[in-house]
């Protein structure tokens, strides 16, 4: 089922939906499942299922470093058919530009139609970690609005190199990313906007949010995406705090900023284990306030760990 149906049918109740990250090559799906397994309870109607484009790694050959790209997360299709398999729910995978041709991506979204995910989410993703400012990959899309087009596109049964005349199209819902605090490529919050206008134009159903720790700046974020005529549904994306170093890291990778009052609690924490609980009571007073606005889903982003997702679950759903 569609991320949109599911919120049409949940008749103006939040839904309950989190991500998870795939392992990285070697290690057992059954440390997903063990995260996976403590959320249930909760009634996910879908999943999100990240992905990860190529790096570089450094193999020592006889004292010579190798230089070789790889991927250290593989198999994001094959996690969501185990998902849905093993929970019966819907699976959102990621679908990236930075690392793929347009090729591969139509090759990657054939396989969905046949596993029957109806879902998709179309972000341009990161520049590689060697890489000051994002690059697409020869023969890939430089926006998300490109992959949104070819998802569309590929709806109508418009491929890369002919049309294919048949009654078995695929039909995906498109998710896209929206920035509370803008894009930090963005030059403005209203250009961020424009950006995402242009993406809901071509044909995205629904926006997740970067993760913020500021409802106020939200609830901005969807008036004025209102105001541009984004009507489709927005839907807040949300991070407890877990560590102290997370004061440093969130703000410098996500470009996020983290408001004074939780800034001085995780400061007087002694350990982590403090640290952990004050992001727990944080989320679950800004879950509390966006379920009460009537956001139509309340997605976390676990990052492999669902303890602490769980304690604020308990406490809103």
């Amino acid at each position: 089922m569609k991320v949109t149906d599911h919120i049409n049918h949940a008749n103006g109740e939040p839904l309950f939906s989190f991500e998870i990250i795939p392992p990285v090559k070697g290690r057992s799906i059954q440390e997903l499942y063990n995260n996976i397994d403590p959320l249930m309870e909760f009634k996910p109607p879908f999943i999100d299922v990240t992905t990860s484009r190529e790096e570089y790694v450094y193999i020592d050959r006889d004292g010579l470093l190798d230089k070789k790209l790889t991927r250290m997360r593989p198999g994001t299709l094959g996690i969501c058919a185990s998902i849905k398999h093993k929970y019966d729910v819907d699976t959102v995978p990621h679908v990236l530009c930075g690392g793929f041709t347009k090729e591969e991506t139509e090759y990657l979204l054939v396989d969905c139609h046949y596993l029957g995910i109806d879902n998709v989410m179309a972000l341009r993703g990161d520049a590689m970690k060697e890489e000051k400012y994002f690059a697409p990959t020869n023969g890939g899309h430089k926006f998300a609005s490109d992959l949104v087009k070819q998802i569309q596109q590929l709806n109508c049964g418009n491929y890369l190199h002919e049309v294919i005349e048949t009654d078995n199209c695929s039909d995906f819902c498109i998710g896209v990313a929206g920035y509370p605090e803008k894009h930090m490529e963005a030059p403005s919050l209203k250009s961020d906007l424009k950006r995402l206008k242009e993406k809901v134009e071509l044909g995205a159903d629904y926006v997740v949010t970067q993760m913020f720790f500021d409802n106020a700046k939200f609830f901005h974020f969807v008036e004025e995406a209102r105001a541009m005529g984004i009507d489709v549904p927005i839907i807040p994306g949300i991070k407890p705090i877990a560590v102290k170093r997370h004061l440093q890291l969130l703000p410098q990778v996500f470009r996020v900023d983290i408001p004074e009052e939780l800034i001085e609690a995780v400061e007087k924490c002694k350990d982590n284990k403090a640290v952990r609980q004050v992001g727990i009571e944080w989320c679950i007073e800004q879950s509390k306030e966006l379920k009460a606005a009537g956001v139509p889903v309340l997605h976390y982003y676990s990052m492999g760990k669902s303890d602490n997702i769980k304690a604020i679950a308990r406490e809103i759903f």
